[in-house]
């Protein structure tokens, strides 16, 4: 589109499961759009950690990365996020430090404080529900265990220990904001499922940045959803079915699915507001509209990067929605695995 730079432009991938798609189906469909996303130039592909979710197969995140990476070259991957609490940060050395050895110069290690569950998946977990309150501390000792010397005495992870993954901070509240600031470290907003405090959460973090070895200067990336497609008509229809989707996810009850006839109430009812509120920031239409979109988005929240979920029902369509954007957004491909300016580890 012309007249618009988006700047850099990433994917988050959760291994979405469509409805008539097995688990094979989405993680031969992660494969094929890190492939598709390394060709056209987007900047870094993230895959989420959740558990006990029917819809989203990116619970194994680590091995979901190794798998990827092996099938891909150049273009950076990693967490968005990893659920820090529900790991021992020696563990995570462990895993990132292994995928950066395998891969040098293309692994990120994005860090969130929720579960990414449910109480009773936390406890299948093992682990406690206050686990969250040390997520600060944990972050400064995985960091430690990341760099040249270990901060546990006798102590080191192998591998892991110097390979310097890059960090980043995740979340959707002050919180998250505050830590990464402190901490010198970019930070990405999760907007794409939960948009209330996101203006706030950026304007306090570039406030209250301090630069550290990693990071020199504040870097915001905020996540948004895309569906593009070839005509309006379909595009609005994957956003219907999404939408359907959604009111699956949050308001069905154990193993029990909700018929249709279920989520049409749901969307009937007030708590369809819970639904849409979820998806505040999406960008739905042809190519053209969803560049313009996601070009006043990145102005009015002051995001450097944007980390795109294409929330479509299938992968076919998924793949189709990459593609679009990538071409109304003028990407170019190329190699993606020196970090950029201002992000990565100390030369």
């Amino acid at each position: 589109m012309a007249g618009v730079t988006l700047g850099p432009l990433s994917i988050l991938d959760l291994a979405t499961v469509g409805r008539d798609e097995t688990i094979a189906d989405s993680f031969a469909g992660s494969v094929a759009l890190a492939q598709l996303a390394e060709r056209t130039g987007y900047t870094r592909v993230w895959y989420a950690e959740h558990h006990n979710i029917r819809s989203i197969a990116s619970s194994a995140t680590a091995v979901l990365i190794a798998h990827v990476a092996a099938h891909t070259s150049t273009i950076r991957l990693g967490a968005g996020g990893v659920m820090l609490p529900n790991h021992s940060p020696l563990v995570v050395a462990e895993q990132f430090g292994t995928l950066a050895t395998l891969h040098p110069g293309r692994i990120d290690l994005g860090l969130g404080r929720a579960p990414g569950t449910d109480q009773r998946t936390l406890q299948a977990l093992r682990r406690h529900p206050a686990a969250a309150e040390h997520f600060p501390r944990d972050v400064v000792e995985l960091r430690g265990l990341l760099s040249d010397r270990s901060p546990i005495p006798g102590v080191r992870a192998i591998p892991g220990e110097g390979t310097h993954v890059p960090l980043y901070i995740l979340g959707s509240s002050l919180f998250g904001a505050q830590l990464a600031a402190v901490l010198g470290l970019p930070y990405g907003f999760a907007s794409h499922f939960a948009p209330q405090a996101l203006h706030d959460a950026v304007r306090v973090y570039r406030e209250r940045f301090e630069p550290s070895e990693q990071l020199d200067r504040p870097y915001v990336i905020a996540g948004v959803n895309v569906i593009a497609a070839d005509t309006e008509e379909e595009a609005r229809r994957h956003l219907e079915i999404t939408r359907r989707a959604r009111v699956r996810s949050l308001f069905g009850r154990g193993d029990r699915r909700l018929s249709d006839e279920e989520v049409d109430a749901i969307l009937r009812s007030p708590r369809a507001l819970a639904v849409d509120e979820m998806m505040r920031y999406t960008a739905v239409g042809t190519p053209d509209a969803v560049v313009a979109y996601l070009d006043e988005f990145r102005r009015s929240c002051g995001a450097d990067e944007l980390i795109t979920v294409h929330a479509t029902a299938t992968v076919p369509a998924r793949l189709r929605s990459v593609e679009l954007l990538a071409e109304a957004a003028g990407l170019e491909p190329g190699d993606r695995a020196e970090p950029i300016p201002g992000v990565g580890a100390p030369g």
